[in-house]
């Protein structure tokens, strides 16, 4: 099931989300030629690129992952690819979760899966014969198959297992800026390939009780992975998910998490919010299921903050 779900919709709490909604903040979601059920169009313009339309830019691969469930993993590679892409940045979803849910949310239905992620790791299909455009401009995806579910058990047996996604990449040319992999809870082989294939690693982290020991013991099997197998991954970020503003104990655990990894924690959180739960289920991101809702509104300000940093990276 995707994540992410509550009865109210608190304002996101963190300075980033919580900023008012003006021209030079938005992202307008629906680009002309997209489909759209709502009549604002008209009432918010589309950010321009940050970096200049002439700069060449080298596709970033960034795997989603927490070995926790239920922390809200689907729910960001979906609606920050959303994001990132209403931001004039194409962006390709890898989905490698075989619950498929990230496919399921970007409204690629079962019958116009035809080759899956499966099929690149088992190498019965390439990544370019792969990718299915979704409803949202610059964004596509290569969906997950019921399959993928026995690959873990089928990768065992072959040659380079942990390598075959990034070898899968590296032979078809990827016109893209951004590839996001939403990754399946666990640290088994399909989020081992998705680590090595990636530049960085996203941390998805739920503000509840046990969010500091998940982190510690994920943060070392990047390190392993980083000695062993990948010596380029590093931390993209952690954002704190399912913030609820009405809960003390989000507090202390997003205090917690900034004093432990202060310099890699983002400043905008993702509020719990109705409307993220409601959206999967008509096959859509949030962003256009209703834009100017508060998580709708905390994906636009995380993606924007993503690509101020490496911005910063590079200026630096």
């Amino acid at each position: 099931m995707t994540e992410q779900g509550s009865d109210q919709s608190p304002e996101a709490p963190a300075p980033e989300a919580a900023e008012p909604a003006t021209p030079e903040a938005s992202i307008h979601p629906f680009p002309a030629g997209a489909s759209d059920d709502s009549s604002s169009s008209n009432e918010a313009t589309d950010v321009s690129r940050e970096t200049s339309a002439t700069e060449e830019q080298r596709t970033r691969i960034i795997a989603i992952a927490n070995q926790k469930g239920g922390v809200g993993k689907t729910t960001t590679a979906i609606n920050l690819a959303t994001a990132l892409a209403a931001a004039e940045r194409t962006v390709l979803v890898i989905d490698l979760d075989p619950q498929g849910n990230a496919s399921t949310g970007l409204g690629i239905g079962r019958e116009q899966r035809g080759h899956s992620t499966y099929d690149i790791l088992v190498g019965s299909a390439l990544l370019a014969d792969s990718v299915v455009a979704s409803n949202v401009p610059r964004l596509s995806v290569v969906p997950a198959s019921v399959d993928l579910a026995a690959a873990e058990l089928e990768l065992i047996d072959l040659d380079n297992r942990e390598f075959r996604l990034r070898d899968m990449l590296a032979k078809s040319p990827i016109a893209y800026d951004y590839v996001l992999i939403d990754c399946p809870p666990a640290l088994g082989l399909l989020t081992l390939n998705a680590l090595v294939a990636a530049d960085s690693i996203l941390v998805p982290l739920q503000c509840e009780f046990f969010a500091l020991e998940g982190l510690s013991h994920l943060l070392k099997t990047v390190e392993r992975v980083r000695k062993r197998l990948n010596p380029k991954l590093e931390i993209q970020g952690i954002v704190l998910t399912m913030f609820d503003a009405r809960n003390k104990l989000s507090e202390l655990v997003a205090a917690d998490v900034r004093g432990f990894i202060p310099d890699k924690v983002y400043h905008t959180v993702i509020p719990r919010n109705v409307r993220v739960s409601e959206a999967p289920s008509h096959g859509k991101p949030v962003l256009l299921y209703d834009w100017r809702c508060t998580g709708s509104q905390a994906y636009i300000h995380l993606a924007r903050e993503i690509l101020r940093r490496e911005e910063g990276e590079k200026a630096a």
